[in-house]
Formats: C-alpha cells, sequence, structure tokens
C-alpha cells in the first residue's frame, strides 16, 4: 500500500472524575489528551491510529510531523512489523524510547487499521480466526489521595455495571477504605505508579493479602528494575507491570527474570500493535497472561480490544471511569456493563465522531 497523506490533530476533551485532578501528575488532570493520526492510501483508504498523548501531546505530535511524516508519505508499505522495526531504527537517535516510541505506536496502529480496511476484514481476523466477541473490562480510578471519596467512586463504579475495580490510591488507609464499602468478593486491584519503595512493598504485602488484592500493579521505581520485581513477587499478592515499558525487548527481559504475574502493554506507549504482537506471543511461550493497559478512549482502545480478541491470555481491559465531556468514538455504545463488543465492519471498526474532533481539536 503506498502512503499518500499523513494528517495528525491533537483532540483535547475536558473531563469530570469527582476529585481533585491532582496525585500523579505534575499538573492538574482534568482532560484527555488524544493525538489522532489519519493515514490515506493511494485509493482512498483511511486508516486511524492513537499515540499516548496525556501531557505529551504537543511533543509527540512534533515528532510524527517533523520525523515522520517526511519519511512516510509517498512510502510503499508492504510489511507493517518490518517498517515499524526501520522507522525504530532510523529514528533512535531522537530516543529511544518514550516520546518516539509513543509517536511511532501510533502509526502503527493507523498501519494495520489501514491494512485490514484495504482487505475488508474486522482488524483481529489478521491475526486469529477465532476471536471472542466480547472481553471483559474492569473499571480504573483515578487517584483521589482521599479514602471516602474514593470508596463512593467505587461504588458509582458498579452501579455502572462494573464488577472489577482498579484503585490508584498509595495509602492503605484508602485502600482499605475502598474494600470496607465494596465488600470482599469484588476483585480489586491497585496501581501505585512506582511510589513505593522494595522495603515498603514488602512490609504492605501481607495486609494487601488479607484485603484480597487481585493485584499489585508497578509497586516500585524504576518499573524496568526487574530482579527487585522479582524479589517483590511471590510475596502473596500477584504482580502487573509493563505500561511503561517500551518494546517486545524489554517484556522479554522482564519475563526472563520472572518480574511478573502479569504483563501489560500499553499499545499506544510499546510501539504499536507489531510490537504488541511480539509481546504476546512472548508472554504466551511463557505462560504468563496478559493485562493490557488500555487508558484511553481512541483507536488505541479499540486496537485493544480487536488484539484481546484474537489472545485469549488477554485477561481483562482497563476502562478508565471518568466521564468525558464529549465522546471522540463511541466506546459506551461497546460497552454493556463490564464487558467491551468487539466493532462490527473492516479495520478497527470505528470512525471518530467528526464534529467532536472539530469542536475539541487544537492542534
Amino acid at each position: 500500500m503506498k502512503i499518500c497523506s499523513l494528517d495528525t490533530f491533537i483532540v483535547d476533551i475536558p473531563f469530570f472524575d469527582g476529585g481533585k485532578g491532582i496525585g500523579i501528575t505534575p499538573t492538574t488532570w482534568n482532560s484527555l489528551e488524544t493525538v489522532l493520526i489519519r493515514l490515506e492510501d493511494e485509493a482512498g483508504n483511511v486508516g486511524w491510529g492513537e499515540a499516548f498523548g496525556y501531557f505529551t501531546a504537543d511533543a509527540v505530535k512534533a515528532v510524527l510531523d517533523r520525523l515522520i511524516s517526511p519519511l512516510i508519505v509517498g512510502a510503499t508499505i508492504e510489511d507493517i512489523v518490518s517498517y515499524n522495526q526501520a522507522l525504530q531504527q532510523r529514528l533512535h537517535l531522537f530516543g529511544r524510547y518514550g516520546i518516539t516510541l509513543f509517536a511511532i505506536s501510533g502509526i502503527d496502529i493507523a498501519l494495520w487499521d489501514l491494512k485490514a480496511r484495504r482487505e475488508q476484514v474486522p482488524l483481529h481476523q489478521l491475526f486469529s480466526n477465532q476471536a471472542r466477541s466480547q472481553i471483559p473490562v474492569y473499571a480504573s480510578l483515578v487517584r483521589y489521595a482521599d479514602g471516602p471519596l474514593a470508596a463512593e467512586i467505587c461504588q458509582k463504579a458498579l452501579a455502572s455495571g462494573f464488577t472489577d475495580l482498579k484503585l490508584h490510591e498509595i495509602t492503605l488507609e484508602e485502600i482499605r477504605a475502598c474494600r470496607v464499602v465494596v465488600g470482599d468478593s469484588t476483585p480489586m486491584a491497585v496501581d501505585v505508579n512506582c511510589s513505593w519503595s522494595e522495603a515498603e512493598t514488602h512490609s504492605r504485602l501481607t495486609e494487601l493479602k488479607e484485603l484480597s488484592i487481585a493485584w499489585l500493579e508497578e509497586p516500585i521505581f524504576p518499573p524496568e528494575d526487574y530482579a527487585k520485581l522479582a524479589e517483590v513477587r511471590g510475596g502473596g499478592v500477584a504482580l502487573a507491570c509493563g505500561e511503561n515499558w517500551c518494546t517486545s525487548m524489554q517484556f522479554s527481559a522482564a519475563i526472563e527474570r520472572g518480574a511478573v504475574d502479569y504483563v501489560q502493554p500499553s499499545v499506544t506507549k510499546v510501539g504499536g500493535i507489531s510490537e504488541w504482537l511480539s509481546i504476546a506471543r512472548k508472554a504466551e511461550e511463557a505462560n504468563v497472561a496478559l493485562m493490557p493497559h488500555t487508558p484511553y478512549f481512541g483507536p488505541g482502545l479499540f486496537a485493544s480490544l480487536h488484539l484481546a480478541a484474537a489472545f485469549p491470555q488477554a485477561i481483562q481491559l482497563e476502562y478508565l471511569f471518568v466521564e468525558p465531556k464529549a465522546w471522540l468514538f463511541d466506546v459506551e455504545g461497546h460497552r454493556q456493563n463490564n464487558q467491551f463488543l468487539l466493532p462490527e465492519g473492516p479495520g478497527l471498526g470505528v470512525t471518530p465522531d467528526h464534529e467532536v474532533l472539530a469542536r475539541y481539536r487544537r492542534a
């Protein structure tokens, strides 16, 4: 396929979550910055992609416009995986991971969407003929740093049809407050975003086990210290990590060290669908489950949905439990309580709402 045009957009949609929007990010987090990518081929087919953009959207768009656009527009691409690797090599001087790879991830998603649309098949059919039609999803709450408020939002999520929860609280007091309210039978995970030391993690595992925590996510910094993760693992609470690992190389190293129970590739960060596929196959060989990181509402979420449908070791997807002021894609139309329904139609099976795109586009 010959790529004739690349268009990039930053779509910035405010959201409400009931909290103060502080605690994890450097400044208040109250909007969803989506770096949206549109590729068009010589026949007029269009593929959509998404690069990770929260707080980084302008930098990611600059990489797409200044570094990738001159390389891809006019290029003929037959093997997306090989092109992905070639692009990584060509751009490695500008940062092996992080912003550069976020941009490559978005391009890769758009290329796979374009390929599936050209072939008139749903994306998942490129990888499996026995895909699931729906995927379990859990509600992922933002950090509230307020036990009673976090517990209240947990109840709200359960009332919205979710059956599984993930907290981002970092104190046992706040975690305990949520467990008391939702009861012992509700599966509840905790992501502390690398806030604890190794010693703190070890000291808290016993109570986390008593609280029946489904898994503990990213307990220590740096998240790529696989040896320390392996030492923490086995303390009675399953470990999950991977949202900040990039490419299958980092995941392979983690799997080889026995670092975690669940790996969490984020398709908009990790290198796109091509790298996600490699990770899934390596995880399958090692009998390690997938728990994809998907706190976004664009092509990244729908690509993850198709991939999870094709790979049964993907247990659940993540649903960021916030209320956007508008929906760029029809996310809620594909959710039934705690299940995401696979879209019908070629490619991702969805396209952006152009009125929403025009209204909330800022670049």
